[in-house]
């Protein structure tokens, strides 16, 4: 592994299924006093704006969803269940509401009990990942084979959306091991994008036990 360097707005000027799988493996940072906190991602997810039924935008823009339609890099940090915060980073043009949801990290299985870990909550919301004094993500050079599966917990969503393949798994993690492999440059099969699964192996089907937009997540 290289020499650390922090990923500027470019690298989230893209579609969220690029940068969601580029995610994987990359360490959030979270400055909390003199205390530097960092974990490697491991599992993301990939929200694809106002057409995505399974996003927070898909009913367009609102007091609540603003965040989503700002610069590429915007941190987009919602309460769950009025307990748990969820980290997104918006993703692609700016007034393209796009977001990638990180969902679990080394130590830290689950999106709720990643931002406790990182000792994260609102206040950052709104600011920008590329050059917030208190959060960011670092790329320390580590590269990986990516796993894809369905998005979890979005019953609300139509068919169409639970079936695609926007959940992306670091491969190492060994309970990920028969899930679809994809290359580590972060493409995604076409098919995939469409919401075909073809012949892949999914690793789980999507959850369909939850019905409110907030609680697609695991804790």
């Amino acid at each position: 592994m290289g020499d650390m360097h922090r990923l500027g707005r470019s690298f989230f000027a893209r579609d969220a299924l690029e940068v969601a799988p580029d995610l994987l493996g990359k360490l959030v940072v979270h400055r909390v006093g003199d205390e530097i906190l960092r974990l490697r991602i491991t599992e993301t997810e990939a929200y694809r704006g106002e057409e995505d039924t399974a996003c927070h935008a898909h009913r367009g823009r609102t007091k609540r969803t603003e965040t989503l339609y700002r610069e590429p890099g915007a941190i987009y940090l919602y309460l769950c269940y009025g307990v748990h915060w969820m980290l997104n980073f918006v993703t692609g043009e700016e007034g393209s509401p796009q977001g990638v949801l990180i969902r679990a990290a080394e130590g830290a299985k689950g999106p709720g009990r990643l931002t406790k870990a990182l000792h994260l909550k609102g206040e950052l919301c709104g600011e920008n990942v590329a050059d917030c004094a208190h959060l960011w993500v670092e790329d320390d050079g580590f590269r990986c084979q990516v796993c894809t599966a369905p998005r979890v917990g979005i019953g609300y969503a139509s068919e169409l959306d639970r079936q695609r393949l926007w959940r992306f798994i670091l491969k190492e993690e060994p309970q990920q091991a028969d899930a679809p492999e994809m290359p580590a440059s972060g493409k995604v099969d076409k098919a995939d994008q469409k919401g075909s699964i073809g012949k892949k192996k999914q690793m789980q089907p999507a959850r369909k036990d939850f019905e409110d937009e907030d609680s697609n997540r695991d804790f």
